[in-house]
């Protein structure tokens, strides 16, 4: 028997293996893998791209807020390269001959290169100006949206003012877009500005000088309105904007209310590929459509105006629709609403109508879901959609509060009303101050009998059916119609919503005798309860339905008239 010695390295190397290197993917699947091994990225992207979205033609107004913003970005950013933004005087000597020779800001001045000199310039601004305009209304139709279905309860309240922010800041971002091309009509607007700012009670003529840089006009306001229109708002905006995506893609996507959609699910496409796809393709469309409509019509033509000079008003001047209510609700104001004292005059009419009133509509506007919270005393999660007419008081107060600012935008126009239709405009101007007050009140109790009518008319319908026409005799020789039922679809969209029933009040007082804490402020709430819900109609129950099928109570039974289970969560 032989023994062979053999050393620990000889062993070890009997131990090497020749590995070969794995195979990388190349192409877009090396890029996606290299990038997660550095970033980690693969499993949120995976979660975003199999997030579920439902399909209704209501979302869509949310994406034209988006596309119409982005489009403002694109085209702001052409007309970037050529508009100067300064105030300071030259002589024009473009293409536009009616104006040649005539002195005017450089702002102005590049404004009518873009227009007549830039190749597609006028496009562009056009492009621009009109999607700016359709930013603002499908940013407030879409808002409307939420509130009457009632998107923006728990967990949305936040979301619900990030949006009521960006709608504020989308006028601010407007008013100083329009004011950049310092024309007749612009300047006229921020005069009118600059005089809303000097009524800021002991600081309004500082704030004014430090803001025009002396007195106005001053040559430091339109490169000051260029930085906040360019740059700082549109930050904002874009940042509010991932914020509100982001909690989107976090709390799910809400639904309208139909078989197997539940508060725990969402029925719809996923976000890669068929919900990616459909985006994609809408964003050309409202693209298309825009660059359509700024190709047909003309709007904002500054040539029409001219350059801004202080001595000269603009006859006829109105600012953008959006910033409308609150100079109507300057030209409403009463003349007794400006006081002296002391040697000092406080107009704080003027300071309500023009300073004070958009931030407070918009505070109340974000306020809105915790108030309707507290009453309710709701402190669940919502991911169903509720029907406007199973809302009405919230229905009613939303049409109240679009009556009130219909009103406030009429008032802008008044002298326009008066001189087109030959009318007082002092008799005008006082129909619209009572209708401020009276057409909001009358707005809110036609909506809500209107929605307790609907209401009153999806019960019938649910437990009688839809009427056929035919006339059916008894053998006794009685008459009745004969019904036809609904199916089960609509009927479970007609069902499917919960009832909120007003609070009960407890016991005042405790087994001692002694005031519970907050007794006060629970009547409060409990009447405001009643105030929403008292005169809401419930919904169909399984045991109503069953009921009216086997007694129609003068009816003729439904076809088929065995009771029908509804499913209720």
């Amino acid at each position: 028997m032989s023994t062979t010695t053999r050393s620990t390295n000889d062993l070890r190397a009997d131990d090497i293996r020749e590995v070969r290197p794995a195979r990388k993917p190349g192409g877009v699947a090396g890029v996606g893998g290299w990038v997660d091994d550095r970033t980690g990225a693969a499993k949120g992207v995976r979660y975003m791209m199999s997030k579920v979205f439902p399909d209704h033609w209501s979302f869509m107004l949310g994406e034209v807020a988006m596309y119409s913003m982005i489009i403002c970005l694109i085209t702001g950013v052409f007309l970037t390269m050529w508009f100067v933004p300064s105030a300071g005087h030259v002589e024009y000597d473009g293409s536009y001959v009616p104006l040649k020779g005539i002195h005017m800001s450089e702002a102005y001045r590049s404004t009518l290169d873009i227009s007549f000199d830039v190749r597609g310039g006028l496009l562009i601004r056009q492009i621009h100006h009109w999607a700016a305009l359709i930013f603002v209304v499908a940013l407030v139709v879409h808002m409307f949206r939420v509130f009457f279905t009632g998107a923006f309860r728990k967990p949305r309240e936040i979301n619900w003012v990030i949006g009521a922010l960006m709608a504020m800041l989308a006028l601010v971002e407007g008013f100083a877009g329009y004011s950049l091309p310092d024309d007749l009509l612009s300047g006229t607007g921020l005069r009118a500005a600059q005089g809303f700012m000097l009524t800021i009670p002991v600081i309004g003529s500082y704030f004014v000088y430090f803001l025009f840089g002396g007195g106005f006009p001053g040559e430091a306001i339109i490169p000051r309105l260029f930085a906040a229109h360019v740059l700082l708002l549109p930050a904002i905006l874009v940042g509010l904007l991932a914020a509100h995506l982001i909690l989107v893609m976090v709390h799910k996507h809400t639904q309208y209310p139909g078989p197997g959609r539940t508060n725990e699910n969402v029925v719809g496409y996923p976000l890669m590929p068929v919900y990616t796809a459909k985006a994609g393709g809408f964003f050309f469309i409202v693209f298309g459509i825009t660059a359509l409509i700024a190709g047909l019509f003309s709007i904002n033509a500054i040539w029409n105006y001219g350059p801004y000079d202080p001595t000269q008003v603009t006859a006829g001047s109105q600012p953008d629709w959006y910033m409308g209510f609150a100079d109507g609700a300057l030209r409403l104001m009463p003349g007794w609403t400006e006081v002296s004292f002391g040697g000092f005059t406080l107009t704080y009419g003027v300071l309500i109508g023009s300073l004070l009133l958009l931030p407070l509509v918009y505070v109340l506007l974000g306020a809105y879901p915790f108030f309707e919270r507290w009453i309710t005393g709701d402190d669940r999660e919502h991911h169903l959609l509720q029907r406007p007419r199973n809302a009405p008081t919230r229905t009613a107060i939303g049409l109240a509060a679009i009556t009130a600012y219909t009103v406030l935008w009429a008032a802008a126009g008044n002298d326009l009303i008066a001189t087109h239709l030959h009318l007082s405009i002092n008799d005008i101007t006082w129909f619209l101050r009572i209708g401020f007050f009276v057409l909001p009140l009358v707005a809110f109790w036609a909506t809500k009998r209107v929605c307790i009518s609907l209401q009153r008319r999806d019960r019938d319908l649910v437990l009688h059916g839809r009427e056929t026409g035919r006339i059916m005799r008894t053998a006794d020789g009685a008459f009745s119609e004969k019904h036809e039922d609904i199916d089960e679809y609509t009927r479970w969209n007609l069902v499917e919503y919960e009832a909120a029933r007003p609070l009960e009040l407890g016991d005042a007082t405790d087994a001692n005798g002694v005031p519970r804490p907050g007794t006060t402020s629970d009547k409060r709430r409990a009447r405001l309860s009643r105030f929403f819900f008292e005169d809401d109609i419930p919904p169909v129950t399984p045991r109503d339905l069953a009921a009216a099928h086997h007694d129609g109570h003068g009816h003729e039974a439904i076809d088929g008239h065995r009771p029908v289970e509804v499913e209720r969560s």
